[in-house]
C-alpha cells in the first residue's frame, strides 16, 4: 500500500529526521570546542558580578566593558600560569638531572637516621634489595615515562593543545560577556518550555554548584599549593615550585593533598633533617590541611545543600568521565539529580 507523503505522520517523521540531522551535525562541528566553551562559560558566570559592577560604572558601553573584562580575566589567569610554567621548567630540569643520575648510578644509601625508625631492619633490607638492582630502578623510571623522550614530546604536545584551547576560551569570553544576558534568557525560555517551571530551579542549582565548586575545590586547591610550596621552600625541598604545583593538582581531589607533603616530610626525616621534617609536617597538618578539611566542605556543602560525600563522588566520577572539565560537570549533574529527587519527594507528599 503506497504511503502518502503528505500525511501528518510522514511530515512529522521528516521534520524529526531533519532536526536530528541538523542538531547532530551542529554537535559534531562544535564538539572539538566544547571544553573551551565550557571553561569560558564557567569563568564568565563566576566573574559576572564584577562584570555588572563595571557595567554600572560604564553605562551604554557594553563592548568596552566586555573587552575590559576579557583582558582582566585573561591576564589574571595567564600571568600566574606563565610564572608557574617558567619556574616549573627550571625545577623539571633539576629533577631530570637527578633522575638520570639515579638511573645511571642506582639508588643512594639510606641515611643513618633511618636505623632509629620503627621496623628499620625490614625497611633497610627491602631498600638494600632494590638498591642492589640498578636495572630495576631504570625499568621503573622507564615505565613511568620519566626517561622517555617520546613521553616528553607527547607532554609538550598536550601543553600546546591546551594553550590553543585556552586561546579559544579567551576569545569566547568577549562574546559571552557581551551577549551573556541574551543567551541565558533564551536558554531559560527553551528549558522552561520543555521542562516547565522546574527548569528555573535546575538552572539555579547549576549556577550555585558551579560557583561552589570553583571556590570550594579549585581555589582551595590553589591555596593549598601555594601554602605547601611556601613550606617546601622554607624546609629546603629541591624544586619547591614543582612540588607546589603537584600539590595543587593532587588537591583537586579532596583529602588527597596530604600524600605529597607527608611523603616529603618522610624524605627529610630519612635524610636526618629532623627539624625541617617536623616543621613541614606541622605546617601541612595545621595550615595546609586546615584549608582542605574545614574550608572546602563548608564552602561546597553550604550553598549547594548537597552532602559533601556526593560532591566528592561527583568530582571523582566527573574527572574519570569527562577529564578536567568533569571537575565541574560531575558535581553539577549530581546537583541537578538531587534537585529532581527532592522535587519528586515534594510532589509525593503533596499527592
Amino acid at each position: 500500500m503506497p504511503t502518502n507523503i503528505d500525511s501528518p505522520l510522514a511530515r512529522r517523521i521528516a521534520a524529526f529526521a531533519f532536526l536530528v540531522f541538523i542538531f547532530g551535525s551542529t554537535f559534531w562541528v562544535l564538539s572539538p570546542f566544547f571544553a573551551s566553551l565550557a571553561w569560558a562559560g564557567i569563568l564568565v558566570y563566576v566573574t559576572w558580578p564584577l562584570h555588572q559592577l563595571v557595567g554600572r560604572r560604564l553605562p551604554g558601553r557594553e563592548n568596552v566593558v566586555a573587552l575590559l573584562m576579557t583582558l582582566v580575566v585573561a591576564a589574571t589567569l595567564l600571568l600566574p600560569l606563565l610564572w608557574v610554567m617558567f619556574t616549573v621548567v627550571g625545577d623539571v630540569a633539576t629533577a631530570s638531572v637527578i633522575l638520570k643520575r639515579l638511573a645511571a648510578e642506582g639508588l643512594p644509601p639510606l641515611p643513618v637516621g633511618v636505623r632509629d625508625w620503627p621496623a628499620a631492619d625490614w625497611l633497610i633490607a627491602q631498600y638494600g634489595r632494590v638498591q642492589g638492582d640498578a636495572e630495576w630502578a631504570r625499568a621503573q623510571m622507564t615505565a613511568l615515562g620519566l626517561l622517555d623522550a617520546t613521553a616528553l614530546k607527547a607532554f609538550l604536545g598536550g601543553v600546546g593543545r591546551n594553550a590553543a584551547k585556552f586561546g579559544i576560551a579567551v576569545f569566547a569570553l568577549f562574546f559571552l560577556y557581551r551577549h551573556g544576558d541574551e543567551v541565558l534568557t533564551q536558554f531559560r525560555r527553551v528549558a522552561t518550555r520543555w521542562l516547565g517551571e522546574s527548569a528555573r530551579g535546575y538552572i539555579q542549582a547549576v549556577g550555585v554548584t558551579v560557583r561552589a565548586v570553583v571556590f570550594g575545590i579549585v581555589l582551595t586547591a590553589v591555596a593549598q599549593g601555594v601554602l605547601a610550596g611556601l613550606g617546601y621552600w622554607v624546609a629546603g625541598i629541591t624544586a619547591p615550585a614543582l612540588w607546589g604545583v603537584i600539590t595543587a593538582l593532587v588537591s583537586l581531589i579532596p583529602f588527597v593533598g596530604p600524600v605529597v607533603w607527608i611523603g616529603l616530610s618522610l624524605g627529610l626525616l630519612a635524610q636526618g633533617d629532623t627539624q625541617a621534617a617536623l616543621g613541614l609536617f606541622l605546617w601541612g597538618a595545621l595550615v595546609v590541611s586546615w584549608v582542605d578539611n574545614l574550608i572546602r566542605p563548608l564552602v561546597i556543602s553550604g550553598p549547594t545543600q548537597i552532602p559533601f560525600l556526593l560532591v566528592f563522588l561527583g568530582v571523582l566520577g566527573g574527572l574519570n568521565a569527562f577529564g578536567l572539565i568533569g571537575l565541574f560537570l560531575g558535581p553539577v549533574l549530581l546537583a541537578v539529580s538531587v534537585g529532581i529527587w527532592r522535587e519528586w519527594l515534594v510532589h509525593k507528599r503533596v499527592g
